[in-house]
């Protein structure tokens, strides 16, 4: 369980110091640092400040450009292509979905691909932006090899997440946000934090074999895709990684499957680079190109309640909606505070040391 709670306005000043020390603007500060706690907010701290230092050991290893001049290469209409100039996901991202609503909103649709960014914290963050525009969001971005494709011990795709978000009306969005992975590579890093076994399922050994060591990939085992195994639909999974692959790097000039740079800094980088950096991939459709805003936003209405109403399994009080519970974090750890494990804290607190900034 988290040791420490801590004020979101104290996390933010902390984290956009330590952005402006690397050399961020405060603009791209203030960008970034929304991003990263985003992620702490709705409860996904695997995606959170803990991976503060994470970005800083990237910038330290110069493959992350603080001061990115982020460009568009190609564009029609309603589609781009954005170099990021290795600049922080956290940056280039927003940039990115900014760029997808501005066409939606002259050619009722816009899709992005990125090339050439780093790791981009959570979607969600990125496709939400779509939401006051009254617009669908959709985001997605590959990763560092870490997933085994079914039927194979080579890790060839990374967790490769997928998020669509539809506002309603009076109801809360839609937000689905999900890897196409069994579980997150930062879940199990949530688990090797609090010294705890992975599910079975999550991950196989380096022989292709169920495991719960949570340090598996260290040993040369991989994480499963979404579903498991063959039997339980993990082809699915595959095949969806895949789709995000194509998206997010085929589509721009990003490196895809085993090419993709590591988040870890320390790990060294492929050999080979067939592309640049990370791919990501953006859209943004806006509803009245399709119906009247309103209209659609009623019936989303009606069908968030027709699910909310629908009878429960034992046990179960409620059918939950994509984005229910990182919704109810939010205005939980809003009010209260955002929960840190200790070995967070101290991470954070050397971190801030180097730099000469107090964390506390």
């Amino acid at each position: 369980m988290p040791d420490q709670i801590f004020p979101y306005k104290q996390l933010f000043a902390f984290a956009k110091n330590i952005f402006q020390k690397i050399g961020c603007s405060d603009l791209d500060a203030d960008t970034a640092t929304k991003a990263l706690l985003s992620a702490d907010l709705r409860g996904i701290d695997s995606h959170g400040i803990a991976r503060l230092s994470g970005y800083v050991r990237l910038w330290e290893a110069k493959r992350v450009n603080a001061k990115p001049e982020i460009k568009i290469i190609h564009q029609t209409p309603s589609t781009g292509v954005v170099d990021g100039d290795k600049g922080l996901g956290l940056v280039v991202a927003p940039f990115s979905m900014q760029l997808a609503i501005d066409k939606a909103k002259q050619a009722g649709t816009g899709w992005v691909s990125v090339q050439n960014s780093n790791h981009f914290g959570i979607a969600a963050h990125h496709a939400m932006m779509a939401l006051q525009h009254d617009m669908i969001g959709i985001v997605m971005t590959n990763a560092s090899s870490t997933v085994a494709p079914t039927f194979s011990v080579d890790r060839m795709l990374g967790t490769n997440p997928i998020c669509v978000v539809a506002p309603a009306g009076e109801e809360p969005p839609f937000v689905a946000d999900l890897a196409t992975t069994t579980a997150a590579n930062g879940k199990l890093e949530n688990l090797q934090r609090k010294n705890l076994p992975a599910p079975v399922g999550w991950v196989q050994d380096a022989e292709g074999s169920n495991s719960t060591d949570v340090n598996e990939l260290k040993k040369g085992g991989a994480l499963l895709p979404l579903g498991g195994d063959r039997e339980h639909g993990s082809h699915k999974g595959y095949a969806l990684g895949a789709v995000v692959d194509i998206f997010s790097a085929l589509l721009s000039g990003a490196n895809y499957a085993p090419w993709v740079p590591p988040f870890p800094a320390y790990l060294p980088m492929p050999a080979e680079q067939p592309g640049k950096g990370i791919g990501h991939f953006f859209g943004a459709m806006r509803i009245d190109a399709f119906r009247p805003a309103e209209d659609f936003k009623k019936h989303m209405d009606k069908w968030i309640r027709g699910f909310r109403s629908a009878k429960t399994i034992k046990g179960h009080e409620r059918v939950l909606i994509p984005g229910d519970p990182e919704r109810e974090m939010e205005e939980k750890y809003s009010k209260e505070g955002l929960p840190l494990l200790d070995i967070v804290v101290k991470d954070l607190t050397d971190l801030g040391k180097r730099f000469e900034i107090p964390f506390n």
